[in-house]
Formats: structure tokens, C-alpha cells, sequence
């Protein structure tokens, strides 16, 4: 018999947490509001983290997105019509929000940079398309509860989170700066939260990014470097020459002034339109300048080819996140066998990002709405996508080809079917009188296929001597 116990919590995730702030993440620069801003300047100011990010959402945005009505697999036969309605119901809702699918796509895919995507899921009454009411504006006129949208609650706007006892995830407390509103709490059950992975039922996932920090802070430093060293090679080494006693310690209030003008100068020097120095001209006793300025040129080429090394911090970057193929052919190395096998890996990880929207929506946004509609929610429909591997069409012609020469397979309507849609080729017609081509009777064919090809029959079509 089950016991009280049975049906308690008694450990816990082990999640770092304290007051709703989140410390899982080891490092400083990371954690809460600072890592966010650290994962937006990664995403938005390298080219190579702007390419994966940019790869990923247009491969999941052009995906075909589709409900499927809900299929009993203990039953064989045709689907439910009312499962079928109960569907295209909720596909009309997808389709009927202030913001496209596409759009609300590339905001929840905003978890591939930060970890997580919170949204908030505002409704609406379904009255027609000229309610001036946008919580009734619709392209129906049903009067049905639909999605009025999904918004995004921005990630730089998290204040903190709101756990249960257990350590569940309540909701998310938002500060907007620019609103004034003070701390607003969103509740969960209202919301949609989306995130690349559930471990320790962290709220703020993990970004993508994560395994790229290292290589890209370093390409960043010595990126930051190179510029310096490039424009110190092409303006010079700026040097000052002043007396010794504008640098002791001794140094008077007027000579600790000139000493910080000096400073200034040095470290202003660039090569640009507002180039030239107005420097003091002042003698000694003896004749001898007190002060100088000068550049001193470079001593030659560095020991260090900083190309190969910002090249490697590339690679680095883009292997983490099995994108590595976009960098083959750059410095001329790769193969097209190597790439293909590459973007297999790197589409089963895009599938993965896909299917995990799939499952929040399939999970939490549609049995929401059936149950605000008075449908029970255990007949729901799924959301579903269409398949994200790459196709190698080469191999598969090759495949195919090899077993039907075995005899392994043989060639029928539904077959030819799924080779065109792999291809993107248009369905074929199947009713040859429709195309205006005889089909050949089976006994002609093989007449035709068996026939021995005689010596007559094989010169007859060589010329005379």
C-alpha cells in the first residue's frame, strides 16, 4: 500500500538559487542581467555567432508547421472528423494572432541566444475582422477564445523568478525601465516558457552560446589588440621626453598638470583628419629642449600571425554549436563529404531546438485553449514540422538505384511520390491518359526486354563500305 511519503517531494534539484535570482552559472560575467547583455554583444557583434544564429532561425521558420488531429494508435482506421475539426481549430488560431507564426518563431527562438523565451499569452474573442477591439479582432467570426499573441516578455526586463516550496517555476517578475510600472508579476500559468534544456528545472536554461564564450572573449582581446598594433605601426610609437623632476614625487602642482597635458597628448595620437600636435617649445639653461615628441616607427613584422590565431577562435566558436561547417572552404581545406556529414549532426541539433517548441505548445498552449473553449484537452491535437535532416539526393538516388537492381524493391506510386517530394519536384499524375502517353503493354515490355539481339539486327545500323 502507497503511503503518505509516496506521494511527497523530499529532495530537491539542486538548483542555485536564493530570493528568485539564479547563480547555477559559475561564472560572474554570466549570471542574471550581466549575462544577458554579455550573450546580446556576442550574438549581435560577431559575424560568425550572427551566422549560426541567423542559420538556425530560418531553418526552423521555413519548416512547414502544421496540427495534426489527434490519432488514436489503438484503433485502426480513418481519424476522428470531430479530431479533425478540433484541429483545424487550433491551426486557425495559430494562424489568426496579431503577430504571423514566423514572427512569433524568430522571438521564441530568442532562447538559442539567452537560454530561455518567456511569453506571455494574451487571448481573444473571435468576432470578425472589423472589431476595433483588438482583444475581438479576428478573421473569424465564430466567437471562440483564440490567441491574441504570444509576447515576448523581454529577457533584459527579468527582475527575478517565483518558485514554489519544490523549487517549481510560479512565473517571472518583470522590471521594464521603460514603462514605469514598477516589478509586474507574470504567473506561468498565463505564460509559455520556453528553453534549450530542463536541467535542474533551471528557468534560464542554457544559451547556446555558452561553450563559445571562451574562444569568442579571446578572439574579441585579440582582435581589440591587433587594431591597436596596426594602428600603432602605421602612426608610431609615440614618445615624450620632460625633466625628471615633472616625475618625482616632489613634482609641484603646476608640473603635475603639464605632466597629465603631456600624458593626454601621448595617448590621443591617431591617424586621422584632426592628426597634429601643438607641443611647447622650452630650453634649459643650456640651450636643450625640455620637452619633446616623438614617434618612433616599428621594428618590423610581429612574431605572431594573429590571422591563424582569430581563424582558430572561429572554428572554435562554430564547433560549438556543430556549425563548423560554414567556416569549410574559407581557408580553402574541407571537403564536400566532410560538410554533408557535418550538416547531418548540425540539423539533427536544429530538430532537437524544434521539437522542443513543439512540445512546450503541445503540452501547455493548446490544452489551455480547449479548456477555455469547453473542449476536454484529452484529445488534443499536436503541433508538428516537417523534416529538418538534409537530404542528399545523390545518395539517395544511389540507394534506391542499388536495390532495385537487387530486386530488394521495386517501384510504385508511393514511392515515386516521396522521391519527387524529396526532390521538391511536383506530385506525379498516375492516369497516363491524362499525359497523352500509351502505356506499353506488360508482355510487349518484356517481348521487347527478352529479345536476343542478332548480328543482323546489331550492324544494321553501321554504315556500308
Amino acid at each position: 500500500m502507497a503511503s503518505r511519503m509516496d506521494f511527497n517531494e523530499l529532495g530537491t534539484s539542486g538548483l542555485k538559487r536564493t530570493s528568485g535570482f539564479v547563480y547555477d552559472e559559475f561564472l560572474s560575467r554570466l549570471q542574471g542581467i550581466q549575462g544577458i547583455k554579455t550573450y546580446r554583444e556576442m550574438s549581435d557583434n560577431d559575424p560568425v555567432i550572427g551566422a549560426v544564429i541567423y542559420a538556425i532561425e530560418k531553418v526552423i521558420t521555413r519548416l512547414e508547421w502544421r496540427v495534426d488531429p489527434y490519432k488514436d494508435n489503438s484503433i485502426d482506421g480513418d481519424i476522428d472528423q470531430k479530431d479533425i475539426e478540433t484541429a483545424e481549430f487550433i491551426e486557425s488560431c495559430l494562424n489568426d494572432m496579431s503577430d504571423s507564426w514566423d514572427s512569433t518563431l524568430s522571438e521564441i527562438l530568442s532562447m538559442v541566444i539567452y537560454g530561455w523565451s518567456f511569453h506571455e499569452i494574451v487571448y481573444k474573442r473571435r468576432v470578425g475582422p472589423n472589431e476595433k477591439d483588438p482583444s475581438k479582432r479576428s478573421k473569424f467570426t465564430d466567437g471562440q477564445i483564440g490567441w491574441r499573441k504570444w509576447a515576448i516578455r523581454g529577457q533584459e526586463t527579468l527582475y527575478l523568478w517565483s518558485f514554489d516550496d519544490d523549487g517549481g517555476i510560479q512565473g517571472m517578475q518583470q522590471v521594464d525601465p521603460y514603462t514605469g510600472h514598477g516589478v509586474i508579476g507574470i504567473p506561468i500559468e498565463k505564460s509559455l516558457l520556453f528553453r534549450t534544456t530542463t536541467a535542474k528545472n533551471n528557468p534560464e536554461g542554457r544559451s547556446l552560446l555558452r561553450n563559445a564564450y571562451r574562444p569568442w572573449w579571446f578572439k574579441r582581446r585579440i582582435e581589440e589588440i591587433e587594431a591597436i598594433g596596426i594602428e600603432r605601426d602605421l602612426a608610431g610609437l609615440p614618445i615624450a621626453l620632460v625633466p625628471p623632476e615633472y616625475l618625482s614625487t616632489t613634482a609641484t602642482s603646476d608640473q603635475q598638470n603639464v605632466l597629465s597635458a603631456i600624458k593626454q597628448i601621448v595617448t590621443s595620437i591617431k591617424r586621422n583628419e584632426n592628426e597634429g600636435i601643438i607641443f611647447p617649445q622650452v630650453y634649459d639653461e643650456s640651450g636643450k629642449p625640455m620637452f619633446e615628441l616623438k614617434l618612433m616607427s616599428s621594428g618590423g613584422s610581429r612574431q605572431f600571425d594573429t590571422d591563424k590565431v582569430i581563424t582558430r577562435m572561429d572554428q572554435r566558436i562554430a564547433m560549438s554549436v556543430l556549425s563548423d561547417f560554414i567556416l569549410l572552404g574559407n581557408d580553402r581545406v574541407g571537403s564536400f563529404a566532410l560538410g554533408a556529414t557535418k550538416m547531418d549532426l548540425w540539423s539533427m541539433s536544429v530538430d532537437s531546438i524544434a521539437k522542443t517548441i513543439a512540445d512546450t505548445v503541445n503540452q501547455h498552449a493548446i490544452p489551455r485553449l480547449m479548456r477555455l473553449n469547453g473542449i476536454e484537452p484529452d484529445r488534443a491535437p499536436l503541433l508538428a514540422y516537417s523534416s529538418v535532416s538534409h537530404v542528399d539526393l545523390s545518395e539517395i538516388s544511389e540507394f534506391v538505384s542499388k536495390m532495385v537492381t537487387a530486386g530488394i524493391l521495386a517501384p510504385d506510386p508511393v514511392l515515386e511520390d516521396h522521391l519527387r517530394e524529396l526532390a521538391g519536384l511536383p506530385p506525379a499524375n498516375h492516369d497516363a491518359g491524362d499525359t497523352g502517353v500509351d502505356i506499353m503493354p506488360d508482355q510487349d515490355m518484356k517481348d521487347i526486354l527478352n529479345s536476343p539481339v542478332g548480328d543482323e539486327e546489331a550492324s544494321a545500323d553501321e554504315p556500308e563500305e
